[in-house]
C-alpha cells in the first residue's frame, strides 16, 4: 500500500521528475551528431511504469507522439525480459521495430530498467531519429516500399548492455547497417549519456524523498490526470460526430485513402472509433496499432492542452481501430511514412471535435512533413545524406490567425535552420520564404506555407520525396476556407517537372546546378471570410501574405480603403 501524499509535495515531485526528463532531452540534443536530433529535436525521454510500461513523465521538449508510443516500446521490453527472466540493474535494451514500438524504423529506442535497493522501480527510455538505418533509400523515407525490409534494418528488442557492460557485437551490427556510421555512433552515445543522467537524477531524488514517497507521487499523478480528463469531458455536450479526410495515395497506386472517425461523448467518457478507414495498403502509409493509439492521445492533448503528459489521461477514452485497416498494420507491412498518416488522423479528430466544441479546436494545419532526402557522394568518395522535414501553415482558431511556417502538430521539433543544412551538405537554398496566397481564408485566416528551392552543389545526387496534401487541401473550421495544396517540382535539363503521384517520388537524378522546389500548404481558415475585418486583409496585402488579386477575389474590394 502506497502512502498518501500532500498536494505541495506532489507538485514539487512532479516538477522534479519532469525536470529529469527535460535534462535527458537536453543532454541528447547537445551530444547528438545528426541535425534531426541536435537541431530539430526529433527525440524524447521519459519515465515509465515498472509493471505496465505506462507513461509516467515525459520531458516538455520531446515529441508529443512519443508520449503514447514509448509506453508500447517499454511494454515490448517488459515482455522480452519476462521471457528471458534475466533483467538486471545496468541492462539496456535497444530496438527500432515499429510494429512493436510504434512510429517508424528511423526512431531508435533505448530502454533501461531503473533499480532501487535491488528492486525494479521504473524504466527510463530514450528515442531519437537516426539519420540513416539502412534500407533502399538514404534517410529511410522510401515512398515505394512494399514491406519493412525495403525501409530500413529491423532490430527487435535486444540487450545492448548487460549489467552495465556494452555488447560490442550489437554495436557492430548497428554500424554495419547504416550509410553514416559516425553519425549513428554519435547519436547512440548521446542516448546512452541521457540514460546515465536520468539514472543519476533519480538516485538523487530518491535519496532525498525516499522510494515510497516518490512512488506515491507517481501513482497520484496518474489518478490526477484521469480526474482532469473526466472533468474536461463532462463539460462537453453528449453526442456523436463523424469526420473523414483522405491521403493522396500510398506511393504505389494513385488512389485516395479515407481515414474516418466517429467521436462520441457520454458523460465522463469518450470513444474514438476509426471504422470505415481504408484497409492496409501496399505502400508505406500504414501505421502500427501503437502509433494509432498514441496519435489519438496527441489529438486529445491538443484539444485539452492543460492536461499532463501521463497515461492517466487516456483511461476515460476508448480508441477503436479496426483490424486490417491501415491504422493497424502488422509486420512486415511498410510503415515508413507514418508521419503523413498520423497527421491525417489528427485532422479528422479535430474535424469531429469541432462539431462538438468549435472553440477548442483549430482548423487543419498543413498536414505533411514533406520528408525530403538528397543523397550522393562527395569528391573524396564519402557518402552524404541530407534528410530534413519542412514547415507549413497552421490552422486559424477562435482567437487568432494561424501560425506562419510552423512545424507539424505531432511535434515540438523545430525545422533545421537553412544555415545548418548548407554548412553540413553540398546544397544551397535559392529560396526559403513564405508562400503568398497559401493560407485558408476566414475571420481568422490560416498560417502561410513556405517555398523552399534547393540547388545541388556537388556533381551528382538523387532526391526522394515523401509528402502528402498534394490532392486534398487542409480544411477550414466553422466556415473557414481550405488552404493551398502541396506542390513539388524538380529541375532537369529540359526544365521543371512534377511527380506523377503529386506528393511522392524516388530516384530523382540531379546534376550540379539543378534544384528541387517545395511549395508547402498553408493552414485552414477559422470562421467565415466575410467576417474578416477589411483592415486585417489590407495588412496581409501590405506584408505580401496576399496578392491584391487574391484578396479581392476572396474577401471583396473593401480592403482597398485601408491599403497603404
Amino acid at each position: 500500500m502506497t502512502e498518501a501524499i500532500d498536494p505541495i509535495t506532489l507538485a514539487v515531485l512532479a516538477g522534479r521528475m519532469e525536470q529529469i526528463a527535460d535534462e535527458m532531452d537536453a543532454t541528447l540534443f547537445r551530444a547528438a551528431f545528426n541535425p534531426i536530433i541536435a537541431e530539430a529535436h526529433d527525440a524524447s525521454h521519459g519515465l515509465y511504469h515498472a509493471e505496465s510500461g505506462d507513461t509516467l513523465v515525459q520531458g516538455k521538449s520531446g515529441l508529443p507522439i512519443f508520449v503514447g508510443v514509448m509506453s508500447f516500446t517499454v511494454k515490448a521490453v517488459i515482455d522480452k525480459s519476462a521471457q528471458a527472466g534475466d533483467l538486471a540493474d545496468g541492462d539496456i535494451y535497444i530496438l527500432n521495430d515499429a510494429h512493436l514500438g510504434g512510429t517508424h524504423l528511423s526512431d531508435m529506442r533505448l530502454v533501461r530498467p531503473y533499480f532501487r535497493d535491488g528492486k525494479l522501480f521504473c524504466y527510463l527510455a530514450s528515442v531519437g531519429h537516426w539519420h540513416d538505418v539502412g534500407g533502399a533509400v538514404p534517410g529511410n523515407y522510401n515512398p515505394t516500399a512494399t514491406d519493412a525490409f525495403q525501409e530500413a534494418f529491423v532490430l527487435p528488442p535486444v540487450k545492448l548492455a548487460r549489467k552495465g557492460e556494452i555488447n560490442q557485437d550489437i554495436v557492430d551490427i548497428l554500424l554495419r547497417n547504416t550509410r553514416l556510421p559516425q553519425s549513428a555512433m554519435g547519436d547512440l552515445n548521446g542516448q546512452l549519456g541521457a540514460l546515465d543522467l536520468g539514472a543519476k537524477r533519480l538516485d538523487e531524488l530518491l535519496d532525498e524523498y525516499g522510494s515510497d514517497t516518490v512512488k506515491a507521487a507517481l501513482d497520484a499523478l496518474g489518478d490526477r490526470a484521469e480526474k482532469l480528463m473526466r472533468s474536461e469531458l463532462a463539460s462537453l455536450p453528449d453526442g456523436r460526430w463523424e469526420a473523414v479526410d483522405y491521403l493522396d495515395n500510398d506511393g504505389i497506386t494513385d488512389t485516395a485513402l479515407p481515414i474516418k472517425v466517429a467521436l462520441e461523448i457520454a458523460g465522463e467518457s469518450m470513444t474514438l472509433d476509426f471504422e470505415g478507414t481504408a484497409p492496409v495498403t501496399a505502400g508505406p502509409v500504414n501505421i502500427a496499432l501503437p502509433t494509432a493509439v498514441a496519435t489519438a492521445y496527441v489529438a486529445i492533448k491538443h484539444i485539452f492542452p492543460d492536461l499532463p503528459a501521463n497515461a492517466g489521461v487516456m483511461r476515460p477514452i476508448d480508441v477503436r481501430v479496426p483490424e486490417g485497416s491501415l491504422l493497424s498494420a502488422e509486420f512486415p507491412a511498410p510503415v515508413g511514412g507514418y508521419t503523413e498518416t498520423i497527421l491525417r488522423m489528427i485532422d479528422v479528430v479535430f474535424a469531429a471535435a469541432s462539431q462538438a466544441a468549435p472553440d477548442r479546436v483549430v482548423a487543419n494545419a498543413y498536414g505533411t512533413i514533406n520528408a525530403l532526402s538528397i543523397a550522393g557522394k562527395r569528391a573524396n568518395g564519402q557518402p552524404w545524406v541530407m534528410f530534413s522535414f519542412y514547415g507549413g501553415g497552421h490552422g486559424g482558431s477562435i482567437d487568432s490567425d494561424g501560425l506562419n511556417h510552423g512545424n507539424a502538430p505531432i511535434s515540438t521539433a523545430t525545422i533545421p535552420p537553412m544555415e545548418i543544412l548548407e554548412a553540413a551538405y553540398p546544397v544551397m537554398f535559392r529560396q526559403w520564404a513564405l508562400r503568398p496566397d497559401s493560407a485558408g481564408a476566414g475571420r481568422h485566416r490560416g498560417g502561410l506555407g513556405a517555398v523552399y528551392e534547393i540547388e545541388l552543389l556537388e556533381e551528382k545526387a538523387e532526391a526522394f520525396l515523401f509528402g502528402e496534401r498534394g490532392r486534398f487541401a487542409p480544411q477550414g473550421t466553422a466556415g473557414g476556407g481550405a488552404a493551398a495544396m502541396n506542390v513539388f517540382h524538380y529541375e532537369q535539363s529540359d526544365g521543371w517537372h512534377a511527380p506523377p503521384l503529386a506528393s511522392k517520388m524516388l530516384g530523382i537524378r540531379l546534376e550540379r546546378g539543378q534544384a528541387v522546389r517545395l511549395e508547402t500548404p498553408g493552414g485552414g481558415g477559422y470562421g467565415a471570410a466575410a467576417d474578416r475585418p477589411a483592415k486585417a486583409v489590407a495588412k496581409d496585402v501590405a506584408l505580401g501574405y496576399l496578392t491584391p488579386e487574391a484578396a479581392t477575389e476572396t474577401y471583396g474590394a473593401s480592403w482597398k480603403e485601408f491599403a497603404q
